[in-house]
């Protein structure tokens, strides 16, 4: 089918285009962008006066609850929730039950996701056998299978010696393993480690649960040059220490939460369980460090930590009720919003969501690597339409993820939040539809 965009402000960051124009797609590839050959005939025409027409949103951490956990999520409603977002590719972690450790429920989830023709799903395989670490995974298997990477996910490994030979089997092969630096034993509290926590008698996490894991890591990577990817930073510390490993030319990259870029201890408030997330929300300075990280490229993306929670399991007291928020749909709101108070212009913004995931994935991609997250002739036609100057309030009710919880609530925020998707297209198929 042959589909023309017409008349949209077309925004590319990996090559710096910003201009009004036109993208026409055929068989599921772009074959022109700015001005489109006379002699191209369309099927269908849309017409995008006053929109932006944007690569597809490549979100690096979203569950999708399945398999296991099918009462908080199924696949076929969160890859909905994706689509709505504009999201064209995901990366899921490896959680689900039972985890995903081996060949064949890493190729029975592509398969599921390829039948809906609603996202990409880039899954990433266990580290350890079961998480439990203590056995590394056959990673090779896995990786045939479609794993992009390999996790523990919220599951700290212990045992450093474990973590030191997955490390060297992965830099063997050029795996990437994913981490999110938290020390196993500092980590176990449920709010930030500081005054909010105190007056409200939480258990604290500290700061330095963060500082101990990432150094640790990056010892290890200086000794066995493994390629590591940081998940969900939370402090000031950690950015700096990130920035420093950068600068030495260490290989690894970093990803940050909406909900860390945005939120801080504070909005906790009376014990608002719906504040109850992992990494816990730290204080003000924490997030001014992790914004400014994220925009002078310290962090190289944000991520929608999308973790759909069974109503039963949130609405319970504070340090009981299970963590997590939905964050597919609110992706590219909460980018804008970061970009305004940034004083980034679109392009930048959007990057991070876009051209930069795609970095970090390389060559995990395969064929995509070239051209997912961009908008360039002969590249898939992955693209996001959206209305930049418009404002919605985000009513869980609403929202198509299974998962309803999420701080950015109007009733609980108060303000709405800019940008409305209104295309979604996923290898030139129309995902989702707003017009």
């Amino acid at each position: 089918m042959k589909i023309l965009i017409s008349n949209g402000r077309i925004v590319d960051p990996a090559s710096g285009r910003d201009q009004t124009g036109d993208l026409a797609i055929a068989a599921g590839r772009i074959v022109a962008v700015g001005k489109v050959p006379a002699d191209f005939q369309p099927n269908r025409t849309i017409d995008a006066s006053g929109l932006v027409v944007a690569p597809g949103l490549v979100d690096l951490a979203a569950r999708l609850r399945e398999p296991g956990h099918e009462h908080e999520g199924m696949l076929e409603s969160e890859l909905n929730a994706a689509a709505a977002g504009g999201v064209t590719s995901l990366v899921c972690p490896p959680d689900t039950d039972p985890a995903l450790d081996e060949p064949g429920l890493v190729e029975m989830l592509k398969f599921r996701a390829r039948k809906l023709s609603l996202c990409r799903l880039f899954p990433l395989g266990a580290l350890t056998r079961n998480l439990a670490g203590e056995v590394l995974t056959e990673m090779a298997e896995l990786t045939e299978a479609g794993c992009v990477g390999f996790s523990q996910a919220e599951v700290a490994i212990a045992d450093t010696l474990v973590l030191t030979r997955a490390l060297q089997y992965a830099a063997t092969f050029g795996y990437t393993v994913w981490l999110r630096p938290q020390d196993p034993w500092l980590g176990k509290g449920v709010a930030a480690s500081g005054a909010i926590a105190t007056r409200l008698g939480l258990s604290g996490v500290p700061v330095t649960a963060e500082t101990i894991a990432l150094h640790t890591i990056f010892e290890l990577v200086r000794t066995t040059g493994a390629r590591v990817h940081l998940c969900r930073l939370s402090s000031a510390a950690g950015v700096a220490l990130v920035r420093a490993a950068k600068a030495e030319g260490l290989p690894v990259s970093a990803d940050v939460s909406i909900n860390s870029l945005h939120l801080t201890d504070v909005d906790i408030g009376y014990f608002n369980a719906a504040m109850r997330l992992t990494p816990p929300l730290r204080q003000q300075r924490d997030r001014d460090a992790l914004r400014a990280g994220l925009a002078d490229g310290t962090i190289d993306a944000l991520v929608s930590d999308h973790m759909p929670v069974d109503e039963d399991e949130k609405n319970l007291p504070f340090a009981e009720a299970t963590p997590g928020a939905t964050g597919l749909e609110l992706l590219l709101s909460l980018t804008l919003k970061w970009g305004t108070d940034s004083g980034l212009a679109l392009p930048a913004a959007l990057a991070r969501i876009t051209s930069e995931p795609v970095r970090v994935l390389g060559e995990s991609l395969g064929s995509l690597a070239s051209s997912a997250g961009r908008l360039i002739e002969g590249g898939v036609a992955d693209v996001c339409v959206f209305d930049a100057e418009a404002h919605w309030a985000v009513r869980p009710g609403a929202l198509l993820s299974q998962g309803k919880h999420t701080p950015f609530a109007f009733e609980a925020s108060g303000f709405e939040l800019p940008g409305r998707v209104k295309l979604t297209m996923v290898a030139g198929h129309v995902a989702h539809e707003a017009l």
